[in-house]
């Protein structure tokens, strides 16, 4: 039988806001446990929640960027439950009345097997809601320690359809919206601290079946690699249990990476389990036209739109532009090579190749490169101009990494310039063409590669200076 999956992401954005979503306690990480609280945070009899105007601010901006409905009035329910680290016994959320509503996001899938493709996926909505806070049990034997410093937090969860179809389709969607959050600048991305994470839904049921499968939900997946290895384990544990007879029963999973497995947590609750209701402490959230306009207004322009841009202004193709605005520093740091004088083409390809090989061999982000988006432009060109060649540019990029001096002072010092002279090249090509005959009765019988090993040679010959244009001409006017 074959089977189809089903995956939908429910993904958890820490808003970048400096204080809490319903107190004035600092958000920041890494403060010593429990010294970031507030009376509302550790509910303390009688202390009220008090919106963060920043919080909502910010799910506004996400709802225009996925063109979305920002409800001008939206509620805020109690979710109750109880855990160790919830210190209210609830948490404020929004259930039936969401903030924002519908959207869409546009992902660039690239499968295990076949060409790369483009899908659309629908949002159902995005909520606002506090945080929890942590158990601690690695410090303590026989016990564990609660850290309420996370406790109000605030969180944007985003959730989408179930549409999504494999592991590289959720993963792309995942890509594509930490992306769009970290662009627009309400949420860091910090996976690490917890910044954004992901619970995904997997079911599975027989290809052409209309009724979705029994779900389990995978908690807490904090890396793109996780989310993958977490979805092909599931979705091999679950055809395996219907075939062998056995009911999938709805869950809530971890995934555990030293195994590379899932395993069940606890049954899942549905939305009645939690008893939802309007929190009697909070008003309505009231969104004025005149907001949602002003946000609208200071946007920035989003990746898609810059993708266009790209395009059209630069001249770029659609993967170019797509590769380039991955990040918004990325984007800014093309555009600044190519503001300081840079050939767009010539930017784009160093860019996204030997600049973007080394910073992720070297684990770095754009941000953290040693060269600069001036002194990029100061090479590329030295080789628009001729006075290098692209292998020597190599090694001049190298020794600009290392030193951090300019590509004209190491040209200039280690003698790097291209030699251009018709004459000092031609001289080399006779003695290429004199020691090679074979090469060259293999060119005359059709056999185009055997001119380009004869290039290489006068590379060789010349130490790699001579212009390389020069003399592949120079070859095919002597042996043509």
């Amino acid at each position: 039988m074959k089977w189809e999956v089903v995956i939908g992401l429910e993904v958890h954005t820490q808003l970048t806001t400096k204080s809490k979503i319903f107190s004035a306690a600092s958000t920041a990480f890494g403060a010593a446990p429990n010294t970031q609280t507030a009376v509302v945070d550790i509910a303390l009899p009688g202390a009220l929640p008090v919106m963060n105007r920043g919080a909502v601010e910010r799910a506004i901006q996400f709802g225009l960027a996925i063109g979305a409905k920002v409800n001008r009035k939206s509620i805020f329910a109690r979710k109750n439950y109880f855990y160790p680290d919830l210190p209210k016994g609830y948490q404020i959320s929004q259930f039936e009345l969401p903030v924002v509503e519908g959207g869409a996001i546009t992902i660039q899938v690239q499968p295990a097997k076949g060409d790369p493709y483009e899908k659309v996926i629908n949002l159902t909505r995005a909520h606002l809601e506090e945080d929890a806070g942590k158990s601690v049990h690695e410090d303590f034997h026989g016990a564990s320690g609660i850290d309420l410093n996370r406790a109000g937090t605030p969180l944007l969860e985003i959730v989408s359809e179930p549409e999504m179809r494999s592991a590289a389709e959720a993963v792309a969607y995942a890509k594509a919206l930490y992306s769009l959050v970290t662009w627009i600048g309400i949420c860091d991305g910090n996976m690490q601290e917890g910044s954004f994470r992901c619970d995904v839904n997997v079911s599975v049921r027989p290809e052409g079946q209309a009724e979705f499968g029994t779900r389990r939900e995978i908690k807490n997946l904090n890396s793109f690699k996780f989310i993958e290895q977490a979805i092909k384990y599931e979705v091999q544990w679950q055809i395996d249990e219907i075939e062998s007879g056995r009911k999938i029963q709805q869950a809530t999973i971890l995934f555990d990476p030293d195994s590379g497995e899932t395993r069940m947590m606890r049954s899942k609750e549905d939305a009645h389990d939690y008893r939802y209701f309007p929190d009697p402490d909070l008003p309505p959230l009231v969104i004025s036209e005149e907001w949602i306009e002003r946000v609208q207004r200071e946007l920035p322009e989003l990746p898609v739109a810059m993708q266009a841009r790209f395009a059209e202004q630069y001249g770029l193709s659609a993967y170019d532009a797509r590769t380039l605005t991955a990040s918004k520093e990325l984007a800014a740091f093309f555009e600044a090579t190519v503001a300081a004088g840079a050939d767009a083409k010539l930017a784009a390809n160093w860019i996204m190749g030997d600049i973007s090989a080394t910073l992720n061999r070297e684990e770095k982000t754009i941000a953290d490169s040693p060269v600069n988006a001036e002194a990029l432009a100061g090479l590329i060109k030295r080789i628009s101009d001729n006075t290098i060649n692209n292998k020597t540019a190599k090694d001049v990029l190298k020794k600009m990494w290392e030193s951090g001096d300019a590509a004209d002072v190491i040209i200039e010092r280690d003698g790097l310039k291209q030699e251009s002279d018709t004459g000092a090249i031609e001289a080399i090509v006779d003695a290429v063409l004199a020691a090679n005959p074979k090469a060259i009765e293999e060119y005359r019988s059709g056999k185009e590669k055997a001119l380009n090993a004869l290039v290489g040679q006068v590379m060789k010959g010349s130490g790699g200076k001579a212009n390389p244009g020069m003399a592949l001409e120079l070859l095919k006017k002597k042996v043509g």
